[in-house]
């Protein structure tokens, strides 16, 4: 039985029996596993501290062929959000967590999707404010999945978004940005999902900024809503459902 040893983060566990659990973690080198941590729910676990989700963990795993789960035998926290110490910060880590869950690939290797995940964690420890580096972590999240649409030009006239006083319009329903005189042309009554030029300034410096700077991108209340608007748009789209954490924080915020 194989023993292999790497870096993961931690997406989800859930109960099994009366001691153990289930975890679900993303490792930096063999994409998404999920593996049975034995006594993980007794009170003197070797387990203590370290499956809270998106921490990031060293862990020791074996893995049989043929076997659904593997068998975790050691984890050790090396960055935990918890450190974060801000109510709005932990409410969001289910939320980070559960996007990678959904669009993680068992098995399959993805390091960009784990050093998003990781540097966002750094980020929230380290004390960037949370709206930002929650637009900043979906745009990546949906880029990196290739589900983005382009949104420098409008996708039926060509015309530069970033010099439109107007901004861009998503698609009700549809995968691309146009201008606004081109919103509508196809026949459709319902209102697409705008983006001011101020939230298109900000995907334009998302893709330069580490998420340790965010602080410095400006953000105001309209293009943070601009921006969740549009990025929950686009999950639904492709996933074809909301998401809970979403609910979560949404019922939070009233």
């Amino acid at each position: 039985m194989p023993l292999y040893k790497t870096d993961a983060l931690i997406l989800r566990t859930y109960k099994l029996g009366e001691a153990d659990r289930i975890v679900v973690f993303l490792t930096r080198d063999r994409g998404k596993k999920r593996g049975v941590a034995n006594g993980a729910r007794r009170p003197r676990s070797k387990f203590a501290g370290a499956l809270e989700p998106l921490t990031r963990v060293g862990v020791t795993y074996y893995e049989r062929e043929q076997r659904d789960l593997v068998r975790l035998s050691y984890a050790e926290a090396q960055c935990s959000p918890l450190m974060a110490r801000r109510p709005d910060a932990l409410t969001h880590v289910g939320y980070f967590a559960e996007l990678m869950d959904e669009w993680a690939q068992e098995g399959d290797p993805n390091e960009r999707l784990f050093r998003l995940g990781a540097s966002t964690l750094d980020a929230l420890a380290a004390g960037v404010p949370t709206q930002p580096l929650a637009r900043y972590f979906e745009y990546w999240l949906l880029r990196l999945q290739g589900v983005y649409p382009p949104h420098v030009a409008c996708h039926t006239c060509g015309t530069a978004l970033d010099g439109e006083p107007q901004g861009a319009c998503l698609e009700p329903g549809a995968h691309v940005f146009t201008c606004r005189g081109c919103s509508g042309r196809g026949g459709r009554s319902e209102p697409g999902v705008t983006l001011s030029p101020g939230a298109l300034a900000f995907l334009a410096a998302a893709q330069s900024t580490p998420p340790q700077d965010l602080a410095a991108v400006p953000l105001g209340g309209r293009v943070d809503a601009e921006l969740e608007a549009v990025h929950r748009a686009l999950m639904r789209l492709h996933l074809e459902k909301e998401l809970r954490s979403t609910r979560v924080l949404r019922e939070l915020r009233r």
